[in-house]
């Protein structure tokens, strides 16, 4: 049934039913999605049903104090509300002027669109236990019931006259009791004052007073609800994951507050503290910047507020099962406060079906200049890069460990990205990272690149940065399934690249940072497909879980015609590697396990062809070897050439490698 909006009445989205349940990811219905301004009328693609289901977009400027502006296809294109004043709806002719199957359109109001400026948009679409939009107008009675398609109990409404210069109310379902509110465009604390409700919703209606306020229901005058769900399940290929919650927590004034388990990663949180008048509501979210460990700093907007964004301090933490309030900061985790907050879950939680997909990866020319290097489709969550020609390090970095790098061939500790080799904020995009002006190792005019870009996804990879505890630690991932490959680095102290596989089990370890052959012992002893237990003793001290230190850790699985994370041995001669591909190997990473011998790495973009196939290696720092013939194509992975040495397929030599589709 289309979207319907009823003047007068309830009016919300009446999903239709039918005789096959249609599986919902959370990817399909919200996103924070990143851009820089045009100055013109401009189409953003964020790939989400703004026509035909409910939507909210939600607009900030990033780099400049401009109102927020909340535009909902219910209430139509370019009808705007700001959640940092109590004005009622505006036209903004040139703001969000349309929305699509698979966006919106801007125009050229700075508000949205200022050239050269960065924004930041939060979507929302419609879908029962997770979002939902309701427009009313007002009759001034009290407990009106107002009739919603959420499917579940609400656990937070938001209100707002859209007639009317009223503040925005906020019923949150931990608050004290049913008649309290807070205000969404004030730092007020919880209060009764105008009383907006008295009785807490249903999961078909929910409740407005109109006889002492206008908040909510007042005579004649017009509203909108945005209705965002808890715990309801509805998702996933079961259709019981949870993919929204709204909580509460007691702050502690500590350097880490008290793990709010939501038994999923989440993307994006909305805080504020219910019981201090003093503290601005903040929203977090994982593209803008939440980082861990090292150096972390969050990226923060205010709803309340007009302030460009801000980035300063680690307010929050976002881990595989929930979040944690970080250090002593009022806006999180004051002593004593109560806070209250909407988190949404993380995705992609749906198993890729290709390569290309979560994995990209492009050969490109560096122009000594900014630049932001692309290559994956969806959001890019990883990066390594290798200078073809030069004899520098392999550059490893990701977006949840923020703005340092690693090298591969090296145990020296996280690095600054600085602005020559990345720049000051190199996951500040929606697709790729942003490289520097002038390193030999990222991006030197006249020099060429390889770029690997890595997609988080369930059963192929996932990263988990965590913090030693000086004993053996369990860390939760979402991969999906048992990892296959993992490689574990610490990013403050100079360690060795620990690589568990499969394979060798947790009787054998690897080294990614020299040629070594199996050794004894292992830096993982379990692993289960929520779960990996670092260890901790004397061959490991320090490399996976010294007491304060921080880690990084690269999780690799096995995803049907995706990736393989596999094992063989040698031939001496021509050999076949079935990877259960179509299309063959895009990407193929191989090591000798039972004697010496180099990590060594090919890709289509370089060239696995018949002929010569250019090779690196991720454990040194020399270039690339174009003269050599030692892989050829094979539609179902990868073949191992006759003239291949004994790194690659010596007869009776063990052999273990990550191929990608």
């Amino acid at each position: 049934m289309p979207l319907q909006s009823t003047s007068g009445a309830a009016s919300y989205d009446a999903f239709g039913g039918g005789t096959v349940a249609k599986v919902n990811y959370i990817e399909d219905f919200f996103q924070s999605y990143l851009r820089t301004g045009t100055g013109a009328s401009a189409s953003v693609t964020t790939g989400l049903d703004g026509s035909t289901k409910e939507t909210l977009v939600w607009t900030k400027s990033r780099s400049a104090a401009t109102n927020h502006k909340l535009t909902d296809n219910v209430r139509g294109a370019t009808k705007a509300l700001s959640s940092n004043t109590t004005s009622a709806e505006a036209t903004d002719s040139q703001g969000l002027t349309a929305f699509s199957a698979t966006g919106y359109t801007l125009g050229t109001n700075t508000d949205y669109n200022n050239s050269g400026a960065t924004y930041v948009d939060w979507q929302w679409v419609s879908q029962p236990k997770f979002f939902d939009v309701v427009t009313y107008t007002g009759d001034g009675t009290d407990n009106r019931a107002i009739p919603h398609n959420l499917g579940s109990t609400p656990g937070c409404i938001i209100v707002k006259s859209t007639s009317g210069g009223y503040p925005w109310a906020v019923k949150h379902r931990s608050l004290s009791s049913a008649s309290q509110y807070l205000v969404l465009n004030d730092t007020a604390a919880q209060t009764t004052t105008f009383n907006p409700w008295s009785t807490n919703p249903t999961s078909s209606v929910f409740y407005v007073n109109g006889s002492a306020s206008s908040l909510s229901n007042g005579d004649g005058a017009t509203y909108v609800a945005y209705l965002f769900a808890h715990d309801a399940g509805g998702f996933g290929a079961a259709g019981t994951d949870n993919v929204i919650s709204c909580g509460s927590y007691v702050g502690n004034s500590s350097a880490t507050g008290v793990l709010q388990n939501l038994g999923w990663e989440p993307q994006w949180v909305l805080i504020k503290s219910s019981t201090d008048g003093s503290q601005d509501w903040t929203i977090f979210d994982n593209m803008r910047g939440v980082t861990t460990g090292v150096g972390a700093v969050d990226a923060r907007l205010h709803p309340n507020k007009s302030d460009a964004e801000n980035n300063s301090f680690d307010y929050v933490q976002f881990d595989a099962t929930g979040f944690t309030p970080m250090r002593s900061q009022t806006l999180t985790n004051s002593s004593s406060n109560t806070y209250i907050y909407i988190a949404i879950r993380r995705g992609p939680m749906k198993v890729p079906t290709s390569g290309t997909s979560v994995f990209g990866m492009s050969a490109r020319s560096g122009t000594g200049a900014n630049a932001t290097v692309t290559g994956s489709a969806g959001v890019s969550d990883a990066v390594l890069i290798k200078n073809r020609g030069s004899a520098v390090a392999s550059l490893f970095s990701s977006r949840l460990s923020g703005t340092n790098y690693l090298a591969t061939s090296s145990t020296s500790s996280f690095s600054p990205a600085g602005s020559t080799i990345l720049q000051d904020n190199p996951w500040d995009v929606m697709n790729g990272v942003k490289v520097g002006t002038t390193s030999t190792i990222t991006n030197a005019s006249g020099n060429t690149y390889i770029n690997y870009l890595f997609n988080r996804a369930p059963t192929f990879m996932d990263i988990i940065c965590y913090r030693g505890t000086g004993a053996n630690t369990t860390q939760s991932h979402n991969l999906g399934v048992v990892p296959e490959l993992v490689i574990v680095r610490a990013r403050d102290n100079t360690n060795n690249w620990q690589v568990y596989n499969a394979a060798g089990g947790v009787g054998n370890n690897l080294l990614l940072n020299t040629t070594q052959a199996y050794q004894g012992g292992s830096p993982v002893s379990t692993l289960t497909s929520t779960s990996v237990r670092f260890a901790y003793d004397a061959d490991y001290l320090f490399d996976c879980s010294g007491s304060g230190v921080n880690y990084v850790s690269y999780l690799f699985a096995t995803c049907a015609g995706v990736s393989k994370v596999g094992s063989y041995t040698g031939t001496g001669t021509t050999k076949q590697i079935d990877c259960g591909f179509t299309g063959g190997a895009r990407f193929v990473l191989i090591k000798r396990t039972d004697d010496t011998g180099d990590w060594y790495v090919w890709d289509s973009a370089r060239g696995i062809v018949s002929g010569n196939d250019p090779y690196l290696l991720l454990n040194s720092t020399v270039a690339e070897v174009t003269s050599t013939d030692y892989i050829d194509t094979y539609s179902a992975g990868f073949e191992i050439s006759s003239t291949a040495p004994a790194a690659i397929n010596a007869s009776g030599g063990t052999f273990i490698f990550l191929a990608i589709a």
